[in-house]
């Protein structure tokens, strides 16, 4: 079966059998994004949001290196996970290498900038509008990194859901740590590389269009809560009172 046609057909029907292999795949696939993107959206939702409105030495110089870690590939974020968790690493007497906490860690660890950066300008945007004022009350930049980013939480709850498609069409990585186990570590990116190099390509199709569905699945949620915010905020804007003028006689 070599048709691209055959192929398709034939992806269409592991799909709509519900076929167990394919859904395993699937699971695993999301679970490992998910927790991973959870991790690094905790940690990366507090630091940028706290990066986003203090201000002290060096902060130039961090900005800079967060920066760069956007372009960082993922097979080097995977060759240092690897290098961390192998036997002679510092953390290999956990013995996570090729296991599902070995790719969620890799996941995280790629995921974690992406979150941090864009919480920080989202959070430094608002404190540009919104900042004199809480300063004037007194508020300290902890208690305002909380207040904006409650402010702005329609705008990073499209920053988690964007890093969760990061996340979930990660492929480096996770091959070199998790190892492309079959039923313990096979994800679909993996699965879809694998697939393709051996021929099979209605599996490796078939996982495709379910990523293609996820990914599509995760923009349309990302423009759903972008509207929604406008129509808030249009809403908000419209009770507001207009002020009333007097006019002396």
């Amino acid at each position: 079966m070599t048709s691209f046609t055959d192929s398709a057909a034939t992806a269409l029907q592991l799909i709509a059998s519900l076929d167990p292999g394919l859904l395993a795949i699937v699971g695993r696939s999301l679970s490992v994004s998910a927790t991973a993107c959870a991790i690094a959206c905790v940690l990366g939702l507090a630091f940028g949001a706290w990066l986003g409105v203090a201000r002290f030495a060096g902060r130039a110089a961090l900005l800079t290196v967060l920066n760069t870690f956007l372009a960082v590939p993922s097979v080097v974020v995977g060759l240092v996970v690897y290098l961390l968790l192998s036997r002679s690493g510092p953390l290999g007497f956990l013995g996570w290498l090729f296991t599902f906490k070995a790719m969620v860690l890799a996941q995280a660890i790629l995921v974690l900038p992406v979150v941090t950066a864009l919480t920080r300008q989202a959070v430094e945007d608002a404190e540009g509008t919104h900042g004199e004022q809480l300063r004037s009350l007194g508020a300290k930049p902890f208690v305002r990194s909380l207040l904006l980013a409650w402010d702005e939480r329609y705008a990073l709850l499209t920053v988690m859901i964007a890093s969760f498609g990061r996340a979930v069409s990660e492929v480096g990585a996770v091959m070199i740590v998790g190892g492309n186990i079959e039923g313990f570590t096979r994800v679909m990116t993996t699965a879809i590389a694998l697939e393709t190099s051996k021929g099979d390509l209605p599996l490796a199709l078939g996982l495709g269009l379910i990523l293609l569905g996820v990914v599509l699945f995760l923009n349309v949620m990302i423009s759903l809560v972008r509207r929604w915010r406008e129509r808030q905020e249009v809403r908000g804007s419209r009770e507001v009172p207009a002020p009333v003028l007097e006019i002396s006689t």
